[in-house]
This record gives C-alpha cells, sequence and structure tokens, in this order.
C-alpha cells in the first residue's frame, strides 16, 4: 500500500518527518549551547549580553534588552550573574544618575576572546546564499510553525540558544 496525498499515511509520514527536522534543528542548538559552557563557563544569553556591552562600552540595561530582544527582566537578572563573576561592572551613569551603566571588565573581555563561534554564523552564511523567494518562504514557514505551537509571544532572542530563555516572563533558567 503505498501513500497518497491527502491520506492518513502520508499525514502520518509527514507528520513524523517534521518532528524529526524539528528534533534535529533543536539538537544541534542543545550541543552548540553544551560547547558554549563547556569552553567558556558561559550561557548563549551571557554571551550574547557580553558581545553587546563590549560593542557600546557604556550600556544600559534597557538598550542591551532592545538590542538582543530579550525582556529587561531577563537582561537585568543575567547582569546580576555576570557581575557576581567579575566578567561586568555596573555603575550610575554620569550624565543620568537615575540609570545605570554596565561596563566589560578584562575578564570579560577574555571570556568573548575565548568563545566559539556562534552557531548561528554558518546558518546565516548558508540563509543569505538562498535566492530570495525561499529565503521568504523559509521564514513565512518557521513563523507559521511558532504560532502552531503558540510561542509566537515568548521571549527570544535572534540568537541559536536552548534552554535558557523561560516563557515570556523574561526569566532565565541557567543563565
Amino acid at each position: 500500500m503505498g501513500f497518497y496525498p491527502g491520506t492518513m499515511e502520508q499525514d502520518m509520514k509527514d507528520y513524523e518527518e517534521l518532528l524529526v527536522a524539528l528534533r534535529q534543528i533543536t539538537r544541534a542548538i542543545d550541543l552548540h549551547s553544551r560547547q558554549l559552557l563547556r569552553e567558556t563557563g558561559l550561557t548563549t544569553s551571557q554571551l550574547l549580553i557580553l558581545q553587546n556591552i563590549a560593542r557600546h562600552q557604556h550600556a544600559t540595561p534597557t538598550a542591551i534588552a532592545r538590542d538582543i530582544h530579550l525582556s529587561q527582566a531577563t537582561v537585568t537578572n543575567v547582569i546580576a550573574r555576570l557581575e557576581g563573576n567579575g566578567l561586568v561592572s555596573r555603575e550610575k551613569s554620569a550624565g543620568d544618575r537615575r540609570s545605570t551603566e554596565v561596563r566589560l571588565t578584562a575578564a570579560g573581555a577574555d571570556k568573548i576572546a575565548s568563545a566559539p563561534e556562534p552557531l548561528q554564523a554558518g546558518f546565516l552564511e548558508n540563509f543569505r546564499k538562498l535566492e530570495p523567494w525561499e529565503a521568504n518562504m523559509l521564514l513565512s514557514s518557521l513563523q507559521r510553525l511558532a504560532a502552531m505551537m503558540n510561542a509566537e509571544e515568548m521571549d527570544a532572542s535572534p540568537i541559536l540558544a536552548i534552554g535558557e530563555i523561560v516563557g515570556g516572563g523574561g526569566g532565565e533558567g541557567k543563565g
């Protein structure tokens, strides 16, 4: 008995193939996150925040949150952990004493230098090689998939990471 489009057998096969592909993506992200943690002691969110601070030198938690698409609560919690580990320092802004600026320490700069290349670097290189229609189709399909999984409102940054961001409330698990 063969598979015919629109039949239950075909629908189940498509469903299984979709789940396998999702699992492969999840596994690749998980393995890279573990490699980052093993090599640097940092989670992906921590590295992303350190890199953002390095680019802006006088970063505020609000600006960091906006730049990397995480909630301010998540960023504030991660910064507290980074400060506790001596990777950043927080100081009142000279221009506005109500505002706090975050600065990278020498130890924080060393962590960035020792970090492996982000997983998305290779992905972006391949994504940019796609024809525009192909890139749009892929983006549309993934956005639709996120909606089908009720995930479109979840707090997420444009970096491939797993197991760090908890729900939409901005909390962080391992951070």
